[in-house]
């Protein structure tokens, strides 16, 4: 009897994969995203990032720091029906320019096409001082995309305070996702992060700092051609081509930059 429950629960994750799976895919094939956008899933792997994470429908999910929306594309109609995104964007009375341009544009974005952004939630996500985008022991899974650069010139104890407010909003057992540009071990990684390219062990190491344990790591986004020695830094290199026609063919063979994909879990 036992024999056949096992084989009945064994069946029964494997459907629920499946169906995740099928969800996926339905997402990243969906007339929602734009073309620009899927034309760098060979250099992005969704599907395979994704997957390595360990999504699955049903889950809370905050995404930090959408930007433009690339990973809200998937991750909007892939959670819809019974799970929930949490899209923790900068807040839209921010004294910042910038941020409060950001937060309308990421806004207008959604409410133009409500039959698949209706049901995503808004947090406030503004490093240093403003953290509270989903409530405590709230989420599923935290993920951001090649965003730690941008945070780290706050300094060590802002990016620690970061990094335990996901701690704090992970449930226990939950997942927190990171891809980054990769900073090789032997070169320096200054202050600011001048050049867009972090250490792997620095994230690692702040990650473990606040509780969480690293789980797994994947070569996923690795590109070996990418040295990460460019005149502006990993904005050479595509999409963003910095330093426009100086270069160019040459940051087109590289392609997008080498990137960590690190997942680590709340205990």
């Amino acid at each position: 009897m036992k024999q056949l429950f096992l084989a009945i629960a064994i069946a029964a994750s494997f459907s629920q994969l499946a169906v995740a799976d099928d969800g996926l895919k339905a997402a990243l094939a969906g007339a929602q995203r734009s073309t620009a956008n899927v034309s760098r899933d060979a250099a992005r792997h969704p599907y395979e990032t994704l997957s390595f994470f360990g999504i699955k429908p049903g889950m809370t999910v905050v995404e930090l720091s959408p930007g433009g929306g690339w990973y809200t594309e998937i991750l909007a109609p892939y959670l819809r029906k019974d799970g929930k995104l949490i899209a923790a964007n900068f807040d839209p009375a921010s004294s910042s320019e910038y941020a409060s341009k950001n937060s309308l544009r990421f806004k207008q974005k959604l409410d133009a096409s409500p039959a698949v952004y209706d049901k995503v939630e808004l947090g406030i996500f503004e490093p240093p001082s403003k953290l509270s985008y989903a409530p405590k022991n709230s989420a599923d899974m935290v993920l951001t995309f090649r965003n730690i650069h941008n945070w780290v010139e706050n300094g060590e104890p802002s990016m620690k305070a970061l990094f335990q407010s996901v701690f704090e909003t992970l449930k226990p057992g939950g997942v927190f996702g990171v891809v980054e540009h990769r900073l090789p071990a032997g070169k320096s990684q200054d202050a600011a992060t001048s050049t867009g390219y972090v250490h792997e062990a620095y994230v690692i190491k702040l990650a473990e700092s606040v509780g969480l344990k690293l789980a797994a790591k994947s070569e996923i986004n690795a590109n070996p051609k990418d040295t990460a020695e460019h005149e502006k830094g990993v904005w050479a290199l595509p999409p963003v081509f910095a330093n426009k026609d100086k270069d160019k063919a040459l940051y087109q063979t590289i392609g997008e930059s080498d990137r960590m994909t690190l997942k680590f879990v709340k205990p």
